[in-house]
């Protein structure tokens, strides 16, 4: 016998490898649990059922048929309207009514929207995608219904509306503040007197008012005249409509048109045609330079801003040198602040770490 011949009388071929019955019954149940590829859920739409043959319409079908055919079914299972001696309902119960109008509506709802109808059609054209099925389908049920825009008008409504009231709450408050300042009250006096809003012949009889009357309508005729003759600048001034959150936003494009057209006016002026700076552009620039808003420049005296002009702070190197004379100036003056001494005194024999007790 040859020795290239096998043992088992085969051949000189390696022998066949021979798998066990029981990995292949293994495997055959492992392949009867995956998930067959149906578009028929549980959960997503109709359930096992397809919409459009609850509703009794082709996949072809205009809204219009499938209003009228939701109609029909609804008018028929509507619990409202669902009767047994019709004989169309014959075996039915009033449950089971109740729960076939709620797979109506539920196929009414998915193909009236064209957004749902087209996901629902994609879902039973591609039947293999559940996982994409199910984001869609929930992702459309969770979303918000209203519309983002209407959200943020909202907001913005009520932002303003709020603006509105605070800013107008503060400038009631300053007013009542400039009504106890002897300055503002003399001058407001003054002014009522010679409009004769004081200066009123006395009363007789019944229409004789009390002093705490007459008070109170002279505290109002001062109030009034430091309202309308006090420019008040700042987070203090009188609430303009033009000046919330929504009217900003509504006359963004004009307010950007007129500073792109007052860019170009300004570097064609005083960049190519080289003109000089009127009193105007003087104070802008210096403005610009001490870094304050529109409001706050302001607010200022009218002497400090003619002053500004006369030590030509609209050029660098001067307002600079005024930075600097300003920033001395007020050390001098905190050196020799008797509240600032005795600020420094405690640092140096207290200080935050060197708390002392009574009891000590």
């Amino acid at each position: 016998m040859s020795s290239s011949t096998n043992l088992r009388g085969g051949s000189d071929r390696c022998p066949q490898i021979v798998k066990p019955w029981w990995f292949v019954a293994l495997l055959v149940l492992s392949v009867s649990y995956l998930p067959r590829a149906t578009a028929l859920v549980e959960g997503l739409y109709c359930g096992t059922e397809v919409c459009y043959d609850v509703l009794g319409v082709t996949r072809e079908a205009t809204k219009g048929e499938i209003a009228r055919a939701y109609r029909q079914l609804a008018r028929r299972y509507h619990p409202d309207r669902f009767r047994l001696e019709e004989p169309s309902l014959e075996g039915e119960t009033k449950e089971s009514a109740q729960k076939r109008f709620l797979v109506i509506a539920t196929a009414y709802e998915t193909l009236k929207d064209e957004d749902s109808r087209r996901d629902y059609d994609y879902m039973l054209d591609h039947p293999e995608e559940y996982y994409q099925h199910y984001y869609a389908y929930y992702r459309r049920r969770l979303t918000p219904k209203v519309d983002v825009r209407v959200v943020i008008l909202v907001t913005i409504c009520a932002i303003s509306v709020f603006q509105y009231y605070s800013w107008h709450s503060s400038y009631n408050e300053a007013i009542n503040y400039l009504v106890t300042v002897p300055k503002y009250r003399i001058q407001a006096t003054e002014i009522a007197r010679q409009q004769g809003l004081l200066n009123r012949p006395k009363e007789k009889g019944k229409n004789r008012r009390s002093k705490e009357e007459i008070r109170e309508q002279e505290e109002e005729v001062i109030r009034d005249i430091i309202k309308h003759k006090i420019d008040i600048k700042g987070g203090y001034q009188k609430p303009n409509l033009s000046d919330i959150l929504l009217c900003q936003i509504v006359l963004f494009p004009y307010y950007l048109t007129n500073y792109v057209a007052w860019y170009v006016s300004w570097f064609y002026r005083f960049t190519i045609c080289r003109e000089e700076y009127g009193d105007e552009e003087k104070l802008y620039i210096i403005r610009r330079y001490m870094k304050m808003s529109q409001s706050q420049f302001d607010s200022l005296d009218e002497p400090l801003r003619h002053s500004f002009l006369e030590k030509q702070l609209w050029i660098k190197e001067n307002y600079e040198v005024y930075r600097k004379e300003q920033e001395e100036e007020m050390k001098a003056k905190m050196a020799t602040d008797s509240r600032m001494k005795r600020y420094r005194r405690w640092m140096r024999n207290e200080g935050p770490g060197r708390l002392t007790f009574a009891d000590d």
